[in-house]
């Protein structure tokens, strides 16, 4: 297998086994795409990954990481008014933070054309929920089309960026993590690169480019005739797919990844169901919906999430009178998860009893492996900055959440979490915990790289209101939670070094005085530090500083000799508190049968964070000689 970068470069056709993160960027590459940005967050970071691996003198197009998925949209959206076919791409709850923007999208002539690459996450696999963004694309008027697996990614993107650039308007290609993640055969097309015209290409008089109030019921007009447009396309595009078993009693309309998990339920059944497979699920396609319909008695539709295509198709139905009988989502659990085969299986087995075999028991059924909570990386500077907040503070005091790797401070053993909203909102709730209280201290955590994602207006407002509370910043010096991508803070961006704005720097421009920094590692320290911030009045900040061990350590493998040296516990010193593992809560400790704690050496790094929370002492660096 080539390397991925000169894969992705290739100009003869090929195929090759790829995940659908992979397949859109040679997509990318082939319709000529000349801007992509992105906020990171799963189950799409393997796009820039894939990005990454084109050395940046050969990428035919520039990328950027930026700091929300807002800024992300409207990069991606000017450098479109300029000519060239751009990209934004982020995760599902991303798609809040940059609605401000892009529900005006659909009603701008968008000259080079834009693709939404969309990552939803049926399931919260990564996610604070699952929302269904469908409504989304209802709400602005934006075309959808859903791919089922890597090489419909690939398809998919080369279409919607050709619609896109010749209808300029803009076009969402929904993946879900699955769809993301899976891995599969693509045959990719013959590719040659060409000297780009990079003229900005803006021009005011195609304008006005702004919705005031004369100009949005025009542009409003626009926006639902290319609608029209694309249901018109959908009605004859190869995309969509007929599976004709000749079964005029049984049919069902799927979309996406619930399509592939239907063709494994239906592997063994007896009696074969017509399959409309729709590749644009908005706009629905009348045409398709209504011929499917009338030539089926029974129709079932099979979709995650939310019951959308249910309630179109069911419009279209009564509008058409058309007597086909739908089913769509029964019960509650229809609405919950992904659509893996199993669920499949029981929800066509609510429908259509008769219609499957039953489930066959395994003769050797697997055990279920027991449950695994999530955890902080050994060494992590969240777990040593919990272990010392928690004695600072009382368990009156109220502890607001947010989102990053330190989320996990909810979980036992540090119950460091309250409520969370999403990225950015621990401020301004802290905030209004605040008012009208002055017997429970309000502490918000916040991430370095949120910070500069969504944070900043909420301690603005602090500042400006004058509100009580005490704000923790835990600085790692990355995006850590996706996979280390750079911030602002960070001293590079995704194409080369920059200079760093410091966090405590943005803080003190803000104005604000009371201001403490430290590493996590000097745990006394942080907790004195705490305890003084939350003494004094109004808007207080403790940085919270370590770099983050995971990304810190994965450099120094790479490194020509480098050793781990495990710390060990001294068994003739330690009185068995268990501060180690009921308090601190690294994996790495073992807490066996007999009462001894022992230290796994493969989780182990060393770092020696743990040896400051033994009262006991009897935590020590392993000597050479006994590795």
């Amino acid at each position: 297998m080539k390397k991925m970068g000169d894969m992705l470069l290739q100009e003869s056709p090929f195929s090759e086994i790829v995940m659908g993160n992979t397949a859109i960027v040679r997509a990318m590459v082939e319709a000529g795409t000349q801007v992509v940005t992105s906020y990171p967050g799963s189950p799409t970071p393997e796009i820039a990954t894939a990005i990454r691996s084109i050395p940046s003198s050969k990428r035919p197009f520039y990328f950027e990481f930026s700091t929300n998925e807002k800024v992300a949209t409207e990069v991606a959206f000017g450098a479109a008014m300029n000519g060239h076919l751009s990209t934004v791409f982020f995760k599902s709850v991303g798609l809040n933070v940059a609605s401000d923007s892009l529900v005006q999208l659909g009603l701008m002539p968008i000259k080079g054309g834009m693709v939404i690459v969309l990552g939803d996450d049926p399931g919260a696999n990564s996610s604070q929920n699952e929302q269904d963004n469908r409504h989304f694309a209802h709400m602005s008027y934006t075309p959808v089309f859903e791919p089922a697996g890597p090489d419909e990614v690939y398809s998919f993107y080369l279409e919607a960026a050709r619609i896109s650039r010749e209808k300029q308007m803009p076009i969402i290609v929904r993946l879900t993590t699955h769809v993301c993640h899976a891995k599969q055969r693509v045959w990719f097309s013959q590719w040659k690169q060409e000297a780009y015209d990079a003229t900005p290409r803006f021009n005011r008089s195609e304008g006005p480019f702004i919705p005031i109030a004369s100009m949005v019921f025009p542009k409003k007009r626009r926006a639902i005739a290319n609608l029209s447009a694309i249901e018109k396309y959908s009605d004859s595009s190869v995309l969509n797919r007929l599976v004709n078993h000749q079964n005029s009693h049984y049919g069902i309309i799927t979309a996406g990844l619930p399509y592939l998990s239907l063709l494994d339920v239906l592997e063994k059944a007896g009696e074969q169901p017509d399959i409309l497979k729709l590749a644009v699920v908005h706009p629905l396609s009348r045409k398709l919906v209504k011929e499917f319909l009338e030539t089926h008695k029974q129709v079932l539709v099979l979709e995650e999430l939310d019951n959308i295509l249910e309630k179109e198709i069911k419009q279209i139905a009564y509008e058409e009178k058309v007597n086909s009988r739908i089913f769509g989502k029964v019960d509650a659990e229809d609405w919950i998860g992904e659509y893996t085969p199993d669920k499949v299986f029981d929800i066509m087995k609510k429908v259509w009893p008769g219609l499957l075999p039953e489930r066959p028991e395994k003769k050797h059924p697997m055990q279920e492996a027991p449950p695994r909570p999530a955890q902080m990386c050994p060494g992590c500077g969240h777990r040593a900055a919990f272990h010392a907040i928690k004695k600072a503070i009382s368990e009156q005091d109220i502890r607001v959440a947010d989102i990053g790797c330190h989320t996990l401070g909810f979980l036992p053993p540090y119950r460091m979490g309250d409520m969370l909203l999403c990225m950015g909102a621990s401020t301004g709730i802290g905030s209004g915990m605040s008012l009208f209280n002055d017997t429970r201290k309000v502490i918000a955590f916040l991430g370095d790289s949120t910070f500069f994602h969504a944070g900043l207006p909420g301690i603005i407002n602090a500042m400006f209101n004058k509100h009580n509370l005490t704000l923790i910043i835990m600085e790692n010096g990355t995006t850590a939670m996706t996979g280390h991508q750079s911030h602002a803070a960070s001293g590079e961006n995704f194409n080369e070094p920059v200079d760093a704005i410091p966090v405590r720097k943005v803080l003190e421009g803000l104005g604000i005085q009371q201001i403490h920094e430290v590493d996590t590692y000097q745990m006394e320290k942080l907790t004195d530090l705490v305890k003084k911030a939350m003494d004094e009045p109004g808007l207080s900040v403790v940085i919270a500083k370590h770099p983050c061990m995971l990304k810190q350590m994965r450099g120094k493998r790479r490194q020509t000799g480098f050793q781990i040296t495990p710390v060990e516990i001294q068994q003739d010193d330690c009185t068995r508190s268990y501060e180690c593992v009921e308090k601190f809560g690294c994996p790495s400790f073992i807490r066996n049968k007999d009462g001894r704690i022992t230290i796994n050496p493969d989780l182990c790094i060393g770092d020696g964070s743990c040896i400051r929370v033994c009262p006991s002492k009897a935590i020590h660096i392993q000597k050479r000689d006994q590795k």
